[in-house]
Protein backbone atom coordinates (compact mmCIF):
# COMPACT_ATOMS: atom_id res chain seq x y z
CA UNK A 1 0.00 0.00 0.00
CA UNK A 2 2.99 2.25 -0.19
CA UNK A 3 1.73 4.00 -3.44
CA UNK A 4 -1.82 4.66 -1.90
CA UNK A 5 -3.35 7.57 -3.41
CA UNK A 6 -3.99 10.32 -0.91
CA UNK A 7 -7.43 10.80 -2.51
CA UNK A 8 -10.30 8.50 -3.87
CA UNK A 9 -12.70 10.13 -5.99
CA UNK A 10 -15.95 8.37 -6.80
CA UNK A 11 -17.40 9.25 -9.87
CA UNK A 12 -21.54 10.67 -9.59
CA UNK A 13 -23.69 12.05 -12.19
CA UNK A 14 -22.24 15.60 -12.01
CA UNK A 15 -18.87 15.16 -10.77
CA UNK A 16 -17.57 13.30 -7.70
CA UNK A 17 -17.25 12.26 -3.84
CA UNK A 18 -14.57 13.14 -2.53
CA UNK A 19 -12.79 10.94 0.29
CA UNK A 20 -8.98 11.55 2.18
CA UNK A 21 -8.11 7.67 2.28
CA UNK A 22 -5.84 6.90 5.67
CA UNK A 23 -3.76 4.05 5.83
CA UNK A 24 -1.64 4.80 8.89
CA UNK A 25 -4.20 3.75 11.29
CA UNK A 26 -3.38 1.56 14.44
CA UNK A 27 -5.44 -1.04 12.67
CA UNK A 28 -3.81 -0.66 9.67
CA UNK A 29 -6.93 -0.49 8.06
CA UNK A 30 -8.03 1.47 5.08
CA UNK A 31 -10.01 4.25 6.13
CA UNK A 32 -11.80 6.97 3.75
CA UNK A 33 -13.30 10.39 5.25
CA UNK A 34 -15.47 12.15 2.80
CA UNK A 35 -14.66 16.02 2.49
CA UNK A 36 -15.86 17.23 -0.73
CA UNK A 37 -18.37 17.14 -3.46
CA UNK A 38 -17.04 18.27 -6.68
CA UNK A 39 -19.52 19.50 -9.59
CA UNK A 40 -17.96 19.06 -12.56
CA UNK A 41 -19.58 21.32 -14.41
CA UNK A 42 -19.34 23.92 -12.74
CA UNK A 43 -15.66 23.02 -10.74
CA UNK A 44 -17.39 23.88 -7.30
CA UNK A 45 -15.90 22.14 -4.48
CA UNK A 46 -17.62 21.71 -1.26
CA UNK A 47 -16.95 20.70 1.84
CA UNK A 48 -18.19 18.13 3.72
CA UNK A 49 -18.26 18.64 7.49
CA UNK A 50 -15.55 20.02 9.77
CA UNK A 51 -13.44 17.94 6.49
CA UNK A 52 -11.50 21.06 4.92
CA UNK A 53 -9.32 20.18 2.03
CA UNK A 54 -5.86 21.05 2.19
CA UNK A 55 -4.38 23.40 0.16
CA UNK A 56 -2.09 20.32 -1.66
CA UNK A 57 -5.88 18.22 -1.69
CA UNK A 58 -7.57 21.46 -3.57
CA UNK A 59 -4.44 21.06 -6.08
CA UNK A 60 -5.41 17.63 -6.49
CA UNK A 61 -9.08 17.84 -7.08
CA UNK A 62 -8.63 20.91 -9.24
CA UNK A 63 -6.24 18.75 -11.45
CA UNK A 64 -8.90 15.78 -11.12
CA UNK A 65 -11.47 17.87 -12.71
CA UNK A 66 -9.65 18.50 -15.58
CA UNK A 67 -8.35 15.71 -16.45
CA UNK A 68 -12.11 14.12 -15.68
CA UNK A 69 -13.10 16.76 -18.00
CA UNK A 70 -11.14 15.95 -21.02
CA UNK A 71 -12.11 11.84 -20.01
CA UNK A 72 -15.98 13.09 -20.94
CA UNK A 73 -15.23 15.03 -23.61
CA UNK A 74 -13.45 12.19 -25.16
CA UNK A 75 -16.12 10.13 -24.52
CA UNK A 76 -18.54 12.36 -25.77
CA UNK A 77 -16.72 12.34 -28.80
CA UNK A 78 -16.55 8.62 -28.88
CA UNK A 79 -20.06 7.95 -28.75
CA UNK A 80 -20.67 10.79 -31.43
CA UNK A 81 -18.57 8.31 -33.66
CA UNK A 82 -19.85 4.89 -32.51
CA UNK A 83 -23.35 6.87 -33.39
CA UNK A 84 -22.10 7.37 -36.75
CA UNK A 85 -21.34 3.97 -37.15
CA UNK A 86 -24.99 2.61 -35.43
CA UNK A 87 -26.83 4.90 -37.93
CA UNK A 88 -24.66 3.20 -40.75
CA UNK A 89 -25.58 -0.69 -39.51
CA UNK A 90 -29.29 0.15 -39.18
CA UNK A 91 -29.27 1.29 -42.32
CA UNK A 92 -27.59 -1.93 -43.64
CA UNK A 93 -30.14 -3.85 -41.40
CA UNK A 94 -33.14 -2.18 -42.29
CA UNK A 95 -32.30 -2.32 -46.00
CA UNK A 96 -31.20 -6.05 -45.85
CA UNK A 97 -32.86 -7.88 -42.85
CA UNK A 98 -35.70 -5.74 -41.11
CA UNK A 99 -39.12 -7.03 -41.35
CA UNK A 100 -42.19 -4.60 -42.12
CA UNK A 101 -43.45 -5.42 -38.40
CA UNK A 102 -39.99 -4.09 -37.27
CA UNK A 103 -39.84 -1.13 -39.16
CA UNK A 104 -43.25 0.18 -37.66
CA UNK A 105 -41.81 -0.23 -34.25
CA UNK A 106 -39.27 2.15 -34.55
CA UNK A 107 -39.59 3.81 -38.00
CA UNK A 108 -41.49 7.12 -36.49
CA UNK A 109 -39.55 8.01 -34.00
CA UNK A 110 -36.04 7.14 -35.40
CA UNK A 111 -37.20 9.82 -38.24
CA UNK A 112 -37.94 12.45 -36.29
CA UNK A 113 -35.27 12.03 -34.34
CA UNK A 114 -32.92 12.25 -37.16
CA UNK A 115 -34.59 15.09 -38.80
CA UNK A 116 -34.28 16.87 -34.96
CA UNK A 117 -30.74 16.42 -35.33
CA UNK A 118 -29.99 17.04 -38.91
CA UNK A 119 -32.21 20.26 -37.79
CA UNK A 120 -29.61 21.30 -35.31
CA UNK A 121 -26.19 20.35 -37.36
CA UNK A 122 -27.54 22.24 -40.58
CA UNK A 123 -28.00 25.40 -37.76
CA UNK A 124 -24.97 25.12 -36.37
CA UNK A 125 -22.79 24.42 -39.59
CA UNK A 126 -24.64 27.59 -41.52
CA UNK A 127 -24.22 29.85 -37.79
CA UNK A 128 -20.49 28.49 -38.52
CA UNK A 129 -20.06 29.46 -42.29
CA UNK A 130 -21.80 33.05 -41.15
CA UNK A 131 -19.49 33.84 -38.67
CA UNK A 132 -16.79 33.11 -40.53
Amino acid sequence: MADLQNLFFRVRENGAAVYRVDAENRQRRLDMQQIAVVNIRSGEVKPQGDQIPTAAERNEIDAWVVARRKIIEERRIDDLLRTTDHLNLTAQWVQTRATDEQIEMFADDLLMAMHDLRTVIVRRKADGLSKK
